[in-house]
């Protein structure tokens, strides 16, 4: 991964600079990532395991009153989503971060942005909980991360008193 911009040299220090902020930026995604894809996958295949079969539903189950108002009658297709498109989609974007590849920021961007997403309906149709701020952080700290990469956000240098 790459940040320099095309045209520019750099210096030794800033060639240091630069690898230091990428290796440290693919370790931020891979935790990320693999946190998400692990956990997306584990509460949809828990989702789906108690839609299927009631005497599996276990505590991690939300009660069947919050589809109320929803198009969905169980938790079925929800918990295809978390595990298939949240799940999938970190799982993608763990694996493209692994194996170094050039597209290792747009997959981190779709995937931080599938989670807020699905943060973001969720919130639509069951009460608040803990976990939804806690995966909107997560989603967010993607977007963030390759918002930084890109340079379109920038860290401010600290302010030293003279």
């Amino acid at each position: 991964m790459d940040v320099s911009f095309p045209g520019t040299r750099a210096t030794g220090a800033q060639h240091r600079h630069r690898a230091t902020t990428a290796r440290s930026t693919r370790v931020g995604l891979l935790i990320l990532e693999g946190l998400v894809a692990v956990t997306a996958v584990a509460g949809g295949v828990a989702l789906i395991l108690g839609s299927l079969r009631p005497e599996l539903a276990t505590v991690l189950n939300p009660p069947a009153d919050y589809l109320a108002g929803t198009p969905f009658s169980s938790y079925l297709v929800p918990g295809l989503i978390l595990a298939v498109v949240v799940g999938g989609v970190h799982a993608l974007a763990f694996v493209l971060a692994l194996r170094q590849s050039e597209w290792i920021l747009m997959g981190a961007g779709v995937a931080g942005t599938a989670l807020l997403i699905w943060v973001f309906v969720q919130m639509v149709f069951i009460p608040f909980s803990f976990l939804q701020v806690l995966y909107f952080g997560f989603g967010l700290a993607e977007v963030a991360v390759v918002m930084l990469a890109l340079g379109i956000l920038r860290v401010a240098p600290p302010v030293r008193p003279h």
